[in-house]
């Protein structure tokens, strides 16, 4: 994160996901980072998107220590039990759309109102993974309504946030990152084992393409090899 200045702070949350935990792991082993904090439902500090309470009481929690210079949520929804993405109109229904919000959007949203105040205002990072199917642009093999949509979501209140943050924070960068296809459990049923890539490989490439955004680059979509992508 050459972006950052040394001893930077660094914060992930949705951390007990495959892509969450090798994003620790390797902010973990970067000597100029002075400190990481993984946060996910059940860590000593939790982070639930059913509870905005909590949210704002993780973010408080962190407050002590000084400003962060990087907020990473890596937590994300595709699939659950009890539904696969959707193939058709048919296919559609309020649980599972509600449900794909809550993880995709409303919690990230949340994330952003309240971990926000804590960035460092000369030189800092927020990156949201989102996903190129997200993309209205780039959609040309439809499907998968939930997903989209609420990555599409996701992707509007990056931008807005980042032109807010802009007048308050000029240092600060948000983007939303598309990951690519990694070999989690967010993918493995849609041949993510043969085709991903493994999550300490995508962390790497990810972190590498965070640190060479400045000031200008916030409000962008981005993907894991540095190419800008279409809204």
């Amino acid at each position: 994160m050459r972006n950052l200045p040394d001893g930077y702070r660094a914060v992930v949350i949705g951390a007990s996901g495959g892509i969450g935990a090798a994003m620790v792991e390797r902010l973990t082993n970067d000597p100029r980072c002075a400190s990481v904090e993984a946060l996910h439902r059940r860590s000593s500090v939790p982070v639930d998107f059913d509870d905005e309470d909590g949210i704002a009481a993780a973010a408080e929690s962190l407050r002590a220590g000084g400003h962060l210079h990087l907020i990473i949520n890596a937590a994300g929804l595709l699939h659950a039990p009890d539904f696969m993405p959707e193939k058709k109109l048919g296919d559609l229904n309020a649980a599972q759309m509600m449900e794909t919000f809550r993880v995709n959007t409303f919690g990230p949203a949340l994330v952003l109102r309240h971990f926000s105040p804590l960035l460092d205002s000369g030189r800092s990072t927020m990156a949201f993974l989102s996903a190129k199917v997200g993309s209205i642009g780039d959609n040309r093999l439809g499907g998968w309504y939930s997903y989209r949509a609420s990555k599409a979501a996701l992707n509007m209140i990056v931008r807005t946030a980042a032109i807010e943050l802009a007048r308050t924070k000029p240092g600060a960068i948000v983007v939303a990152m598309h990951p690519g296809t990694v070999d989690t459990e967010l993918s493995r049923p849609f041949r993510g084992a043969q085709i991903g890539r493994p999550p300490s490989v995508a962390a790497g490439e990810m972190l590498d393409v965070l640190g060479s955004l400045d000031a200008k680059d916030s409000g962008s979509f981005v993907s894991y090899d540095g190419a800008r992508l279409p809204w």
